[in-house]
């Protein structure tokens, strides 16, 4: 890795590798390095080098050093080295990919070797579970062994894994194929593109783990034998049985995305749901998009706009037509429990998640933890990809765990300090909220309704006066009337925020300013920035004017205009206010700083924009439209403005631009997905499903999952299992659960009276408080009186009215989650209650 210093423009050294984190910030590939000191004498003052410093050659030639200065990382190119075919075959490089499984690659590649050997010997494969082929090929591996250099040579040859090797040789596992595909595909690009390092040199890949934990005696040569159909190479691997069952399942994907195109195809390559009594639900409520598809395989072109989840199963319909899959629209979540209800879930064998966001994830993993249903997640990000397994009674949830928060770029960073493009993009990206969508929902509120002002006013801090001085200028001072008035708006608007803005902030902070220490203020991460003036001939400054008012006019219902000779006619006529910086602005410095200050808020302002506000009655016809930020649509404006607005700001802060590919990348907060990650990633996902369908119960069995394509790194390890708690003697985990039948035969129902007398009778703990929801139904604190209305009646009926919702009919049992003493009244963790009311 080499780095390039400029000074105005003239390259003047390099260094190699990477600067350490006290010199300099680094972002991905990229970092900038303000100098503090650079004496125009300077030369290296280090005849030797060491991996974390860099030396500047002689710049006398120059002029005198203010400040600044930029150092740019770029990447050079490193050269590998690799040993022949017949060199890496005696003395082999192996990437390691399962250290639970340590011995088996070195025992595979001389398995292998042996493998082409019986294949040349006898123009075939072994035959699956044929016990003569099976001798055969060991003794074979114990020739390739014997004549391997004793660098290479095993001490001790495996011969169970052998076996296993010959046993299954001629099988075909489309889930094998795929992680094997994705990682060989992506050793293709990695030498046409040259990016990424490569496999060095052999990788062995192996998932012993999925063939039968106990009986695996019942896999023979017969049942395990070839029956001229499409599943040959699966049944030569698990047997006839083991089709037969993967044929019967009954599985709910969630996602037609690129993971849920890629499981769709496996499932129809596997054969799953595909015999009598199986069968596939997908849902998906999005519909197809252009940037879909270059790794969505199951859609084309003409597919474009048409519902991912119909479009896809009728894709893995042509493929395998004997699969039973039906398509959904419904987004999973409280609102299509009625679709997705005890009975929908009840029947299913598992899931299988392909979503895009960690909420709707935990929701499908409490609904599996509450159903006790097998869950596959799994997830990929660029060469990233992961694998989870969830396993009822055995493993944890996908919620006992969560990855750490996202770093956020610093409030302050954004408003006044930016230093990447990364920065004014997401500062363009607030732009929009504040100015299209966030005002006009307010406004909407305002009027419609009645309780807007009441809960606004008890918002802390600043923020009622700022929502109500910002809801007083969309409904008057800034309230447009006609196209013009849109233009200009977003003309004053432009001067507003890259010329006074930027000006009052130097104003605040002189370029020459320095700190208590002495320190430039405007050094490190501070780019000093300049005011721009605008130009109608900078086709820049007239797309965000264009932009601007065009979205302005939309929130108000104004039809808008692309005509730009139009607009630079009105521009001629817009009179911009002067502006003159001033005193005692208090900008924030940092976020400390920001949350440190007590802002204070002008109560008499607040009273006036009360009153100043227009009443309801004069807004009973009126609305706003709030813009929902969509990226994908040329034609709405949205990434005109966001790219505009984002480069505007770059040019006053000297911070290079990003075209719209880029910054539709970043402001869209897309997630880089290839098709090599999502194949590999799918074909471990469906290696556990064989497991899962399998009926395999041990922990050591299943494998969770995390690969980076681009280091290369694979990391495999047998889930967590199930955090165990005990009340008494009890012990319980995550799965377990207090059943509860409320309902009699005889159609009368328990009290609450019932129900603390059952819990303090039946398992002797006594419940001090019970809850159902957000719903506290019971409480030890609870005033007598509404204890004694309550305490005869029905459980439901409480419910009821104290959640003020109506219990659906499609409900066959409720969750109550409890808070005990035992008998020695201390307070003890209990399971939740699933208490049947149907």
């Amino acid at each position: 890795m080499s780095v390039i210093l400029f000074y105005e423009d003239v390259q003047l050294a390099t260094f190699q590798e990477a600067p350490c984190d006290r010199v300099c910030r680094r972002t991905e590939d990229r970092f900038q390095l303000l100098l503090r000191q650079l004496p125009t004498d300077f030369v290296s003052r280090n005849s030797c080098q060491r991996p974390y410093t860099f030396s500047i050659c002689d710049t006398s030639g120059f002029s005198d050093y203010v400040r600044g200065g930029i150092v740019s990382q770029v990447k050079m190119a490193k050269k590998l080295s690799f040993k022949s075919l017949k060199a890496s075959l005696v003395d082999p490089d192996i990437l390691t990919t399962d250290f639970a499984k340590f011995e088996h690659p070195a025992q595979l590649h001389v398995a292998f070797q042996a493998l082409h050997e019986f294949v040349k010997k006898n123009c075939r494969l072994p035959r699956p579970r044929h016990q003569a082929d099976a001798d055969e090929l060991v003794n074979l591996t114990k020739g390739v062994n014997e004549k391997s250099s004793p660098c290479s040579r095993l001490e001790l040859l495996d011969e169970g894994l052998v076996r296993k090797l010959a046993y299954v040789a001629a099988g075909d596992l489309a889930p094998v194929n795929a992680f094997i595909g994705g990682v060989a595909a992506q050793e293709v690009m990695k030498s046409c593109t040259g990016k990424f390092t490569p496999i060095m040199q052999w990788l062995y890949f192996d998932s012993l783990e999925t063939l039968p934990e106990e009986n695996e005696a019942s896999l023979t040569a017969e049942t395990c034998g070839f029956r001229n159909c499409r599943y040959d190479g699966q049944i030569a691997v698990f047997g006839a049985a083991m089709q037969e069952r993967l044929s019967k399942l009954k599985y709910f994907l969630v996602g037609a995305g690129a993971i849920g195109c890629e499981l769709l195809k496996n499932f129809a390559m596997i054969g799953l749901a595909c015999g009598d009594g199986g069968e596939l639900t997908v849902t998906d409520m999005d519909t197809i998009e252009k940037s879909n598809l270059n790794r969505q395989f199951l859609f084309r072109p003409w597919d474009v706009t048409k519902m991912k989840s119909e479009t896809a199963a009728a894709a893995v319909k042509q493929m395998n037509p004997n699969m039973r899959v039906t398509a959904h629209q419904n987004r999973v979540g409280p609102d299509t429990e009625k679709v997705y209800d005890d009975d929908f879930f009840e029947a299913l064998d598992g899931v299988a998640n392909a979503l895009d966001n960690v909420d709707a994830r935990m929701y499908m993993d409490r609904r599996c933890v509450y159903y006790r249903k097998p869950l596959l997640e799994s997830g990929t990000l660029g060469t990233k990809g992961n694998v989870q397994v969830v396993i009822p009674f055995l493993t944890e949830s996908y919620s006992s765990s969560q990855d750490p928060p996202e770093k956020s770029i610093p409030i302050c960073t954004l408003k006044n300090f930016p230093n990447a493009i990364e920065h004014t993009l997401q500062w363009a990206r607030d732009e929009f909220e504040g100015l299209f969508k966030q005002p006009a929902e307010n406004v909407n509120q305002y009027i419609q309704d009645s309780k807007f002002m009441e809960r606004t006013l008890k918002l802390p801090g600043a923020q009622p006066l700022e929502v109500l001085e910002a809801a007083f200028k969309s409904l008057v001072t800034e309230r447009p009337k006609t196209w013009e008035d849109c233009v200009t708006w977003a003309r004053n608007h432009w001067q507003i925020q890259y010329n006074n803005n930027i000006r009052q902030l130097l104003h605040n902070f002189p370029p020459d300013q320095v700190t208590t220490s002495g320190t430039p203020f405007w050094s490190g991460p501070k780019r000093c920035p300049h005011p721009l003036e605008f130009d109608v001939m900078n086709n820049l400054h007239m797309d965000y004017v264009v932009a601007a008012a065009n979205l302005f006019a939309q929130t108000y219902g104004i039809k808008g205009s692309r005509d730009t000779s139009h607009t630079i006619e009105i521009l001629k006529g817009v009179k911009v206010p002067i502006f003159t910086p001033k005193s005692g602005v208090k900008i924030h410095v940092s976020d400390q700083d920001l949350q440190n200050s007590n802002a204070s808020v002008d109560d008499h302002r607040l009273e006036e924009l009360k009153t100043t506000l227009p009443s309801l009655e004069a807004l009973s016809t009126f609305r706003m439209y709030p813009i929902e930020f969509e990226k994908d649509d040329d034609t709405n404006f949205h990434m005109d403005f966001i790219v505009a607005a984002s480069n505007l700001r770059a040019e006053n802060y000297d911070i290079p631009p990003a075209d719209r590919h880029k910054s539709k990348l970043i402001a869209g907060k897309i997630i880089p997905a290839i098709a090599t990650t999502t194949a590999a990633v799918v074909g471990l996902v469906c290696l556990e499903l064989y497991k899962i369908a399998f009926g395999h119960a041990k922990l050591e069995s299943f494998k969770n999952g995390f690969m980076n394509l681009a280091l290369p790194f694979f990391g495999f390890s047998e889930p967590i299992a199930a955090p165990r708690h005990t009340y008494y003697d009890k012990e319980w985990t995550l799965w377990d659960r207090f059943e509860v039948t409320g309902v009699k035969p005889s159609g009368e129902e328990m009290t609450l009276k019932q129900f603390l007398d059952y819990f303090k009778n039946e398992h002797k703990l006594e419940i001090t408080m019970l809850s159902q929801g957000v719903s506290m139904l019971y409480s030890f604190f609870m005033p007598a009186a509404k204890l004694k209305e309550r305490i005869e009646q029905p459980m439901t009926e409480i419910v009821t009215k104290v959640s003020k919702k109506k219990i659906g009919k499609h409900v066959k049992a409720l969750v109550f989650e409890l808070c005990c003493n035992d008998e020695n009244d201390e307070d003890v963790e209990v399971p939740y209650v699933r208490y049947t009311i149907r």
